[in-house]
């Protein structure tokens, strides 16, 4: 008897047991997209421009600030551009807008080749993820047309000649 009841007690309890336990529910197309996109933006290298200390953490900054833009530009000869805000972008952009955008050519250092490179799900999938983090923060700086002053710090993109033995170093000033 006090073995039935012993049984009837396991069997209660993993009946019981199994219905307290939450379902884990399929993935959603959506959610799969979303961890594309959150696969996609991590290797393509996206925060170490476009999330501000990203790099300089080694990749430790919470997903909560990640894409909010940068404040420090990247200057040559062809201005200084801003790394943008992408998650205030991705909130004015329709999905359709955001693949032809990555399909245009942009500033340097962005490496639009990359964007227009990828599989049109992928940039979708980017797309996704982004919007799935909301707005947040503030625009990044306007572009700086060549020759004049950005009111921000600055990365140089100039071509260095490496030195001579004995000569001072030369930089390229062909701007």
């Amino acid at each position: 008897m006090q073995k039935r009841s012993f049984l009837v007690s396991v069997f209660l309890v993993a009946v019981v047991g199994a219905r307290a336990a939450p379902v884990r529910a399929e993935a959603t197309p959506e959610a799969a997209a979303i961890e594309r996109g959150r696969y996609l933006v991590t290797i393509g290298a996206c925060n170490d421009c476009h999330t501000p200390g990203y790099a300089q953490s080694g990749g430790a900054t919470p997903e909560g600030a990640w894409l909010t833009g940068n404040g420090i530009g990247f200057q040559g000869a062809w201005g200084t551009t801003y790394p943008a805000n992408l998650r205030l972008v991705t909130q004015r952009l329709s999905e359709d807008q955001w693949v032809a955008r990555a399909r245009s050519a942009m500033r340097p250092p962005m490496p639009w080749f990359v964007l227009n490179s990828m599989k049109e799900d992928d940039v979708r999938a980017v797309y996704r993820f982004i919007r799935h983090l909301g707005a947040e923060g503030k625009p990044a700086p306007s572009y700086v047309a060549p020759g004049e002053v950005p009111a921000t710090p600055v990365i140089h993109f100039e071509p260095v000649v490496p030195p001579v033995p004995g000569q001072p170093l030369v930089v390229n000033d062909a701007g």
